[in-house]
């Protein structure tokens, strides 16, 4: 069964192998305050900054999940109010959940065909960006981050990227956080996601200097400093990471390649046009790694998704008002271009 949800989505091919090589190693077992560790720790950082061009200024943690990260930047990074900008299901959420902490956090919806707008902010401590939006497959591109960058300097940028980081190119120069969960684009079991802070992040952190909970920023921060987290992390999912940082080329020619992929995928659903189309007609704010496919009305979309998945595909349901009427598609890294090619040629004899 070949996996194309949008995440938890397929897994690299080598992982069961790695998976094998973390137990004869004895990585389940470690001591995570062990000098093994620190080690494991120190490589992963090394190679995620590598493959990925983090700044070396840039601070990388390991945290349990994105969602995870909605709440350290609540408790650590805003005293007051935060700004949200967003198109759908997962950047609301992220404003609902910040706002149970945070009751002054401000909601700035935008159209779903329409890109992102950069505008000044006059209040508010934190901007934040879901750079992908997995609910409807559209993306905000580092030129518009760079607007907000530019039209608000005395403001941090925080950004979710967990559909698109280890999948396309990112300046992560353009913003102060960014994080993203590994069961998407990095191509590995659930359970880790990766938090990057600039300088200025953790000045502002050091400013509201809280520290009263177990995932405090400067906590994290102390640990870190000694390659270690502040609570026993997931370190078969960090060896995992590590493996595949490893095998895995450099961003921009994953980036090269995913994008080469979306438009073979454009082309094949502009022919269908008349069964199947994009749901986002906008091709300037289409996520290339994150297909929102819409169904005419002579397709029944629970009836494609189950003859797909007779046919070994896993697609991934819609979300929220979109549920019934869409399905998704991953366009990741860790799925292997013969295996989009068999998807086509099923979608192509279905409709």
């Amino acid at each position: 069964m070949i996996s194309f949800y949008p995440g938890p989505s397929r897994i690299y091919s080598k992982v069961p192998r790695y998976l094998q090589d973390a137990g004869n190693e004895g990585i389940m077992s470690i001591n995570h305050r062990s000098n093994e560790f620190v080690n494991l720790s120190c490589k992963t950082v090394s190679l995620l900054r590598e493959k990925l061009f983090i700044p070396e200024d840039y601070t990388i943690y390991f945290v349990s999940s994105a969602t995870e990260c909605w709440e350290i930047i609540a408790q650590s990074i805003i005293e007051k109010d935060s700004i949200h900008l967003f198109n759908g299901a997962f950047g609301k959420k992220w404003y609902e959940y910040t706002r149970k902490l945070k009751p002054e956090a401000q909601a700035y919806p935008f159209a779903i065909q329409e890109p992102l707008k950069a505008k000044s902010f006059a209040t508010g401590e934190v901007i934040c960006i879901t750079q992908n939006e997995t609910s409807n497959g559209t993306q905000v591109s580092n030129k518009i981050i760079q607007s907000f960058r530019k039209k608000n300097p005395n403001h941090l940028i925080a950004v979710d990227a967990t559909s698109s980081m280890a999948g396309i190119k990112l300046d992560f120069s353009l913003a102060d956080i960014w994080f993203a969960s590994v069961q998407k684009c990095f191509g590995l079991p659930a359970g880790l996601a990766v938090m990057i802070c600039s300088p200025a992040a953790l000045k502002r952190a050091q400013l509201v200097d809280k520290r009263l909970h177990y995932n405090s920023l400067l906590f994290m921060d102390d640990m870190m400093q000694q390659y270690q987290t502040s609570y026993t992390p997931n370190v078969l999912d960090i060896y995992l990471l590590m493996r595949v940082m490893e095998s895995v080329k450099p961003i921009d020619k994953i980036n090269k390649t995913i994008k080469g992929r979306f438009k073979k995928w454009e082309k094949f659903f502009d022919a269908k046009s008349e069964k199947l189309k994009i749901l986002i007609t906008n091709k300037t704010v289409r996520s290339h790694t994150v297909l929102t496919l819409e169904a005419q009305p002579n397709v029944v979309v629970t009836q494609l998704k189950a003859e797909a998945r007779k046919a070994g595909f896993i697609l991934g349901e819609g979300y929220g008002d979109l549920k019934s009427t869409t399905f998704r598609i991953a366009n990741f890294p860790a799925i292997q271009r013969k295996e989009i090619a068999r998807l086509i040629d099923f979608l192509y004899h279905f409709i």
